[in-house]
């Protein structure tokens, strides 16, 4: 089966650099047919691509971010269409951002793209169970529809390494122990928790890396101010390299810890980010978690609970032997489930049932 990956899609973005490569792996010839120009320009190349590519594949996937791509896809496409949903744009901009309210001409648009994208594929991907049964009861799909495959990690850039033990030293010589956060200021990533935990950690000689920028940025700043954080750094969007390599040097990741509905549904791919370099993670505890982790992989924390986190830090830090040992369970569990050629897999799977 030859497989066409199509739409707007971002490449380097982890979810679509993961499911392409993971069909590579597992021996599916993967075209791709991508255009990114602005506005009506970019469904003309797409359809002038598409020509020259229409009679070479049996199965197109519709990549993420792609509920504009589908109908579109369905007009000039009589192959069958998967959906790499990965996220509703509904839920995301209206109850997580909140960029617009619910009832407005905005969140009617997001709530038809939603709809019509999910209505008109063949399948639709989620990452987790909790966004299938959000997504069917929301929008009136069939539970048969859905396919889930976990957001995984780009297990190429991301894998063990030494840390280096001069990268974190403070001036009299003695290592720091070093928390680090990746990821978007959006609200389900609770960073107000966060920084208020930092607070209680400030006794215990801990630091704190937070990378990252979005739409509460400015907001989590004037709130460092507030709580006057001094084991807390702030840096900006940077490289997946970048990343990597703080996350080396840290001693725990930190997952997601909002009080809204998004964050019980969703297993942020930094956490398996984090798992793939096998370094013990703390999370919040939430449905979306419980379908692949337990205790035995992630040190979970209660949602929104600032010292239920700064506990979970400090335990860690106190216990070597724990972090260790969530640390290569987690690394484990991420291999088996959650690496790019499993989940290469998995799509393949869902591309075979249309032989």
């Amino acid at each position: 089966m030859t497989v066409l990956y199509f739409g707007s899609y971002n490449p380097n973005y982890s979810r679509n650099g993961v499911l392409i490569n993971g069909l590579r792996q597992n021996g599916v010839e993967v075209l791709e047919c991508r255009d990114d120009s602005p506005g009506i320009k970019k469904f003309i190349n797409l359809y002038r691509k598409h020509r020259q590519l229409k009679k070479k594949y049996d199965v197109m996937i519709v990549g993420f971010l792609g509920q504009q791509m589908v109908p579109f896809a369905k007009l000039i496409s009589k192959k069958p269409i998967i959906f790499d949903s990965f996220l509703s744009l509904y839920d995301s901009n209206i109850f997580d951002r909140k960029t617009a309210k619910k009832g407005s001409l905005r969140a009617f648009y997001y709530w038809m793209l939603d709809w019509l994208s999910m209505k008109l594929a063949d399948v639709v991907i989620f990452d987790t169970d909790q966004h299938i049964n959000y997504a069917s009861k929301e929008f009136g799909i069939k539970k048969s529809k859905f396919r889930r495959i976990w957001i995984g990690a780009r297990d190429d850039v991301f894998y063990p390494m030494d840390k280096p033990f001069d990268m974190a030293q403070d001036k009299s010589g003695s290592d720091k122990f070093l928390v680090i956060f990746h990821g978007s200021f959006i609200p389900l990533q609770g960073i107000e928790y966060l920084l208020k935990a930092a607070k209680i950690c400030e006794k215990e000689d801990i630091s704190f890396l937070i990378v990252g920028d979005g739409q509460e940025k400015k907001k989590m700043l004037n709130l460092a101010g507030q709580l006057n954080l001094k084991n807390v750094e702030f840096a900006g969007f940077m490289s997946l390299e970048w990343i990597r390599e703080k996350i080396s040097q840290s001693d725990i990741c930190l997952g997601i810890f909002g009080n809204t509905p998004k964050t019980k549904r969703v297993i942020p791919n930094k956490v398996y980010e984090c798992l793939a370099m096998q370094k013990p993670v703390i999370t919040a505890d939430t449905p979306a978690i419980r379908e692949l982790f337990d205790e035995e992989d992630l040190m979970l924390v209660k949602v929104a609970d600032s010292e239920s986190l700064a506990d979970g830090i400090i335990s860690l830090k106190r216990d070597p032997d724990l972090m260790n040992k969530i640390a290569i369970n987690g690394y484990n569990k991420f291999k088996d489930n959650a690496s790019i050629r499993v989940l290469g897999e998995k799509l393949n799977n869902i591309v075979n049932e249309f032989e």
